[in-house]
């Protein structure tokens, strides 16, 4: 079965740390790029980060940058994301998501959004003190 399947959410105080996984089955992370992307309650989804596997560029939105790190483990064919000192307006949904066809990740940002076709379920972060 093809599939992204998100897990590592949770609560944690301000300055704390999480580590969010997306597994992948049916299928290799080696020949796509994967995105990491949240929603916070009322408000529009966003791109935090994304990894292209194929060359290995990443990029991170400004208000993540130095505090999150994406990582891929080929060996289990999951994709991390490392998140530290949390603040309370990283709280959302963080989902995973991926399209074999026309989305990239440039060190600009990802392109091609809208041939994603894979989404994980999603994991809800909360930060609150």
């Amino acid at each position: 079965q093809v599939q992204l399947v998100n897990s590592g959410g949770g609560t944690v105080q301000p300055g704390g740390s999480l580590r969010l996984s997306c597994a992948a089955s049916g299928f290799t992370l080696d020949s796509v790029a994967i995105g990491w992307f949240r929603q916070a309650s009322g408000k529009e989804r966003e791109d935090v980060s994304c990894i292209d596997n194929r060359d290995g560029v990443s990029y991170y939105i400004g208000s993540v940058k130095g505090r999150f790190s994406i990582s891929v483990d080929k060996v289990n064919n999951t994709v991390y994301l490392q998140m530290d000192n949390l603040k309370p307006e990283d709280t959302a949904v963080y989902s995973c998501a991926t399209g074999r066809y026309g989305y990239f990740c440039q060190d600009s940002g990802p392109v091609g959004n809208r041939y994603l076709e894979l989404w994980g379920q999603g994991t809800l972060v909360t930060v609150s003190s």
